[in-house]
């Protein structure tokens, strides 16, 4: 079913005892604002998270397959599409039809590329450029965040070397005590219905939205949670008002009771729900 409104989302997630997006140019510790020390979770790690979600949850279902993983190289898929398509290959410039319709393919097929879109214009096969409907900025925290290193202990030694002088070796574990982030993307109704992005393609991306730090739990990240999802729909596909209008209609601030921010309730969410027309606020989470 085509999509036929528009829509913003606000995304309120902590992060207690954890490394919520590691920088590999400074060592893995969490990124920061350098100018501000306020926390940093890219886009790129957000869809990530959202990726495996119907990952885990869609497998085996026709159209829910991931191009973009760690499994095959990108181009031996492009490749499989022209196959699969029954189209010549290795003709490169030579038939643009072609591209479309394997990019058509990959649409129908793999969900990140009709939600995301991707650039799939390498080797001898390519699949062209598709813009995805689904975008979201980097996600920032309320308040600066401080990281941190404690140094841990590993009883496993690696060589024999190691083991011979039966000493203990040692490490670091970066991590930040508690951070609450807010990100805010954008739904394209238009460029929806040029992917395939459907109203179930929809309903898959808040519950992935919702859940998908469920199904990330690891002893780097610590305790992540999504703890308010805030949607924009509007009546058109064209939209109704401007996005900032709207994300401006919910603010987050820390308590005046609270000097350190160390868990959700020591911040105050206040929401305007006065809406300009043609739009409603919905509530997800």
């Amino acid at each position: 079913m085509e999509l036929n409104n528009r829509y913003e989302f606000v995304m309120l997630f902590d992060v207690e005892n954890g490394n919520p997006n590691g920088d590999p140019d400074a060592g893995n510790m969490p990124r920061v604002d350098a100018e501000t020390s306020i926390g940093i979770v890219t886009d790129v790690c957000l869809k990530r998270k959202i990726r495996n979600y119907v990952e885990v949850t869609q497998e085996g279902k026709a159209g829910y397959n991931i191009l973009i993983k760690n499994d095959r190289a990108l181009n031996t898929k492009y490749t499989e599409a022209y196959e699969t398509c029954g189209l010549p290959t290795k003709q490169k410039g030579k038939d643009q039809s072609a591209v479309l319709k394997a990019r058509d393919y990959i649409c129908k097929n793999y969900f990140d590329v009709r939600t995301f879109g991707a650039v799939m214009s390498t080797g001898d096969d390519p699949c062209g450029i598709v813009r995805g409907p689904v975008q979201i900025n980097f996600a920032r925290s309320i308040d600066p965040v401080l990281p941190q290193e404690i140094t841990i202990t590993r009883q496993a030694l690696a060589t024999e070397a190691e083991q011979a002088k039966n000493k203990n070796t040692m490490g670091k574990k970066s991590f930040i005590p508690y951070g609450l982030y807010r990100a805010e993307g954008y739904v394209s109704a238009l460029l929806a219905n040029k992917t395939g992005f459907s109203e179930e393609d929809l309903e898959l991306l808040w519950n992935s939205i919702i859940n998908m730090f469920e199904m990330d739990h690891s002893a780097a990240r610590g305790k992540m949670c999504m703890r308010k999802l805030y949607v924009f729909k509007h009546d058109s596909a064209l939209g109704n008002a401007p996005s900032h209008v709207l994300f401006d209609k919910i603010a987050v601030v820390r308590k005046e009771s609270a000097d350190v921010a160390r868990k959700f309730t020591d911040y105050s969410v206040t929401v305007d729900e006065t809406m300009p027309e043609g739009v409603k606020l919905i509530e997800k989470l």
